[in-house]
């Protein structure tokens, strides 16, 4: 008898065995684990007459070796079986992951307008997690026509899920003449909403920002990235002070048009800078809605970033005034605005003072598998939030597999990790926990320098 692997306990298959005792045969013995087959015992059993043993021979080299590479054949036939089964398991669902979304973009001209804005939703959630390029590259024209019937006819969600549906198409197809022909379709609709005040206040909303960002992604020519950034302007200077002091009314919903159209505007600064507004700007800042203070004072930061980019030398006229309106604003402790308000806005405008004051960023450190990206200036926050707004939870597997906003951001083309690398890089559970917990820590110890206790407790 010669053991050629052993691995395992044995399960002896009584019928071969049996036959084997009678036709002088060869014999393998399989050895498996709980889940696999992990080795096998090949014998060459030679019985004598009326079945008494006689003498057992061993394998030679060259019996070995055929009889190994026929065992190896097939497990190795076996594996590619499962191998093709598991291709084809992704395969069908694939094809099926296709057909549902084949029969969202019909359902955008359905006749109720529940199951229409259902079936842009379903859009957007796919298009925010996955990279579909392949085949929205051959349905764009009718993706496009969907989101065009429903930013005309829809009314108020619809058109807010078509208008971001819209935004999430450039951004799958990136920057070029694809884009660029969605945009040329869609971007007079999108005006349109924004300048006729009798449109749907949530429909304006949306639109503000989505234009914004496609103006971004697809627009190459700067003269109509000019003209849109006038759009915006049109919009958010209505809440600017009076010379006097006195502000105009403005409903909430209409201050989150004008935030949202200062943000917009803020995006497309980081492509084409424009100065002109940093005398003005600081009049937001006496705003009573808090998101649009925390827009203006980001915003104020973002110029001086980048007129301090341009012009090493560049001074500010009214710099001592704006440095105590942004001081008063990184301590305001006024009664009538709420806690919670108070604690955001006291957060962005510490921020903001050191980048007016002293030129400087606080960097953050964004993961995504087994890359690193550094935010470390205005422009890129900036940019980083407008498609994080739209992406959500999906940005860290845009950051890792579009080559569009991976380009944006420098991060070079897409690295190709095979799944036995990553599962090698992960680490363990309690290693975790105990990186976790010491982050805790010191997350705990750096912020406990920075909170202003005594002003909160002055508050009471």
């Amino acid at each position: 008898m010669q053991v050629l692997c052993v691995s395992g306990a044995p399960i002896v298959c009584r019928s071969a065995f049996q036959s084997a005792l009678f036709q002088s045969d060869v014999f393998c013995f399989f050895f498996k684990s709980k889940s696999s087959c992990l080795g096998l015992v090949l014998f060459d059993v030679d019985f004598g007459r009326g079945g008494q043993h006689g003498h057992v021979q061993p394998f030679s080299d060259e019996d070995a070796s055929i009889e190994t590479l026929s065992h190896c054949s097939s497990f190795s036939d076996a594996n590619s079986v499962a191998d093709e089964g598991g291709e084809t398991s992704e395969d069908a669902a694939q094809e099926d992951f296709q057909y549902k979304l084949k029969g969202f973009i019909d359902s955008t001209v359905d006749k109720s307008a529940k199951t229409r804005q259902g079936a842009l939703d379903g859009l957007k959630t796919a298009m925010a997690t996955r990279i579909l390029y392949e085949f929205i590259l051959e349905r764009r024209m009718t993706i496009t026509d969907s989101i065009e019937r429903c930013l005309k006819k829809g009314k108020g969600e619809e058109q807010r899920a078509a208008a971001s549906l819209a935004c999430l198409l450039c951004i799958q197809l990136g920057s070029g003449i694809e884009s660029e022909e969605v945009l040329k379709t869609l971007k007079p609709i999108f005006k349109n909403i924004l300048a006729d005040g009798s449109a749907n206040i949530q429909a304006r909303q949306a639109v503000a920002t989505s234009l914004g960002l496609c103006t971004l992604v697809a627009e190459d020519d700067i003269l109509d990235v000019h003209a849109t950034m006038e759009c915006f302007e049109n919009l958010f200077t209505r809440s600017y002070a009076r010379m006097d002091g006195t502000y105009t009314s403005i409903n909430p919903q209409t201050s989150q048009l004008h935030t949202n159209a200062l943000l917009s505007w803020a995006l497309l600064l980081t492509i084409c800078s424009a100065n002109q507004h940093l005398t003005k700007l600081p009049r937001l800042l006496e705003s009573e809605d808090v998101n649009m203070r925390i827009a203006a004072g980001e915003t104020i930061a973002l110029l001086f970033e980048l007129a301090r980019d341009m012009d090493a030398d560049f001074e500010f006229e009214n710099w001592d005034e704006l440095c105590d309106k942004l001081n008063a604003l990184a301590t305001d402790c006024n009664k009538h605005r709420a806690k919670t308000d108070k604690r955001k806005q006291r957060s962005v405008f510490r921020d903001v003072l050191k980048a007016v004051e002293e030129g400087d960023f606080q960097s953050e450190t964004i993961r995504f598998g087994m890359e690193r990206m550094t935010i470390d200036s205005w422009v890129r926050k900036r940019t980083y939030d407008a498609f994080r707004e739209f992406v959500g939870s999906g940005m860290n597997y845009h950051l890792q597999a579009n080559e569009f906003i991976r380009d944006v951001f420098e991060l070079g083309p897409p690295m190709l990790v095979d799944s036995a690398t990553v599962k090698a890089m992960k680490i363990s559970r309690f290693e975790r926990h105990l990186h976790n917990s010491a982050a805790f820590k010191a997350r705990t110890k750096a912020r406990s320098k920075f909170r202003d206790k005594r002003v909160d407790v002055g508050e009471f």
